[in-house]
């Protein structure tokens, strides 16, 4: 499918920051709702009263306890995902391939970034990449012209911003 960037009038910036506000409130609704469950199993373990099966007390703790460290392991990653997507910069233009570029191909168009995968502006599909994806891989670095071959399918860099 070609992609459609006359349909966004060819702002490109607009369309970054469109984008990269749709990214911050999926990443900050995943912050929220990660938090709540976090304070959830935490009340869970310490309302956890002792019983007559010491064992058994144990080890739903200690279960607990695993199921709170992995909120905060994904609570930890999900910031960081956060704090790198600040860190793009939405108004350079870019002549390559590299973070924070809008890449418009033949196939798609890909917001190089954070994996969020698709996003939709206007019915108009996106993809946020980031460059340690596989396709994100093979674009780096390129420039306008450049073509790549992912999953046998040839895509040529129609324009970057």
């Amino acid at each position: 499918m070609p992609n459609k960037k006359l349909d966004n009038g060819g702002n490109e910036k607009e369309i970054k920051v469109l984008l990269w506000n749709q990214m911050i409130q999926n990443l900050n609704n995943n912050i929220s709702e990660t938090n709540k469950s976090l304070e959830a199993m935490k009340e869970a373990r310490n309302g956890e009263t002792k019983s007559s099966a010491g064992d058994k007390y144990e080890t739903g703790r200690a279960m607990m306890q695993i199921e709170i460290d992995k909120y905060q392991l994904q609570l930890s990653k999900t910031r960081n995902l956060k704090n790198e997507l600040q860190n793009i910069q939405l108004d350079k233009k870019y002549q390559q391939v590299e973070i924070g570029s809008l890449v418009f191909t033949n196939v798609h168009t890909y917001f190089i970034s954070i994996g969020m995968g698709k996003l939709c502006l206007n019915d108009t599909p996106y993809f946020a990449i980031s460059l340690a994806s596989p396709i994100g891989a093979l674009l780096k670095h390129k420039k306008v012209g450049d073509s790549i071959l992912f999953n046998n399918q040839k895509t040529e860099i129609k324009s970057i911003a």
